[in-house]
């Protein structure tokens, strides 16, 4: 086997020839490791409980103007226009805010205490599929006084950085808030209920005071059964948040989105986006490189057609002539795939750094690839070698039917 190898290839194949196949290859491969790797690691920053790049979700509301205010319009979305909505092609799913449909009054601390707070405020509920907190604590037991809020972290800020600040008065924590017991007022047309409320989790995205659906459902029931909520906010979900189908057909209807939502939108788009596109150029590279070797080796087996027809004569079998090329093709893509994995370890030990608080949970000292792009690193390495051999064994039968 050694002399056939020397026979064939020895001095004939061209070794820059070789170096540019890997080198091209290399690059293709890590560009699509890279890519790979990179959409794992940023993946919490979508899908996290405390995610502000949860793609694809925005705030819809109608748009307020002097004349609906010196009219009376109500700014609720009709049950027609949320249908209509929702059945456009860019929506993914479609959640609406339910307000409150009774007073509420909330005290927190008391004057044994030193320290007591007290305010009129609001109610709202989203489907459990819009929060943006992941907490075991979001239950509504209806035998119970309880009730979990969640508030907006810009509230928690709001209060920190400006109230507290100008009246000096101690900051809090969020962790602290969570302890506070909040005493509730709830009054409707009917009745009034005493309700304990606790802060159970505080939200990047959703910008108004959160309860569970269910137990918003039940006190306007029980408050006031005579009145029907009406949903003045709507939460879109859509695969393509910068498709111009959503900004124009929100411009037709006089809709309005809330900036932050739309720029956290956008930005996610943008990821995708630019996350595809380099797996693109990686796919495009490799195929190009692997389009070089095979064409390498086609110039080099047409170039030694009388040899190899000469081994084919003497007893060699097309599957033992074509062994050395494929040997050689599982060399290069071996050392490609080698190499290409060493370049991502070191491109993932210069990036994770970079993502500060953002990704809390990725070290630089677990720079190894995940899972995922160790397997697609191996498909990619099987595939290549698979293809290498089949066209190299078909090249070599092609030769051994044309001259027998």
């Amino acid at each position: 086997m050694n002399r056939l190898l020397n026979k064939l290839l020895g001095r004939h194949i061209n070794a820059w020839q070789l170096a540019g196949f890997v080198l091209a290859n290399l690059c293709g491969m890590a560009i699509v490791l890279a890519a790979v790797q990179l959409a794992s690691d940023i993946k919490p920053l979508f899908e996290g409980s405390d995610s502000f790049l949860r793609p694809g979700q925005v705030v819809v509301t109608k748009r307020v103007n002097s004349l609906g205010t010196l009219t009376g319009a109500s700014p609720a979305f009709t049950e027609k226009e949320i249908g209509r909505l929702r059945r456009q092609p860019f929506v993914k799913n479609l959640g609406q805010y339910t307000p409150a449909m009774f007073s509420v009054f909330a005290t927190i601390g008391s004057q044994s205490m030193g320290m007591e707070f007290s305010t009129e405020m609001f109610f709202e509920a989203v489907p459990d599929t819009f929060i943006d907190v992941t907490t075991e604590r979001w239950t509504y037991d209806p035998e119970s006084d309880e009730v979990p809020i969640i508030l907006p972290r810009a509230y928690l800020n709001l209060y920190n950085f400006g109230f507290a600040s100008s009246q000096g008065l101690p900051t809090i924590s969020e962790k602290l808030a969570g302890k506070a017991n909040v005493r509730l007022r709830l009054t409707g047309t009917h009745d009034v209920k005493l309700k304990t409320g606790h802060v159970v989790g505080f939200s990047r995205r959703l910008n108004t005071i959160l309860v569970p659906q269910a137990f918003l459902d039940d006190m306007n029931r029980q408050l006031s059964p005579g009145r029907q909520p009406q949903a003045a906010r709507l939460i879109v979900e859509t695969d393509n948040p910068a498709d111009e189908r959503i900004a124009r057909y929100l411009s037709e209807n006089n809709y309005d989105t809330e900036a932050a939502d739309a720029d956290a939108s956008k930005t996610a788009g943008l990821l995708r986006i630019v996350i595809t596109v380099v797996l693109a150029v990686g796919i495009i590279i490799s195929a190009l490189a692997f389009y070089v070797l095979l064409l390498s080796i086609f110039l080099l087996l047409q170039k030694h057609t009388e040899k190899i027809d000469n081994l084919l004569l003497i007893g060699y079998t097309p599957a033992r002539v074509a062994r050395p090329f494929h040997l050689l093709t599982i060399a290069l893509n071996a050392l490609v795939l080698v190499g290409a994995l060493v370049l991502v370890i070191a491109l993932r030990a210069w990036y994770l750094p970079l993502f500060g608080d953002l990704a809390p949970h990725s070290s630089p000292f677990t720079t190894h690839p995940s899972p995922l792009t160790l397997l697609i690193a191996l498909a990619i390495f099987l595939l290549v070698s698979a293809l290498n051999y089949m066209a190299i064994t078909g090249k070599v039968r092609t030769i051994w039917h044309i001259h027998e």
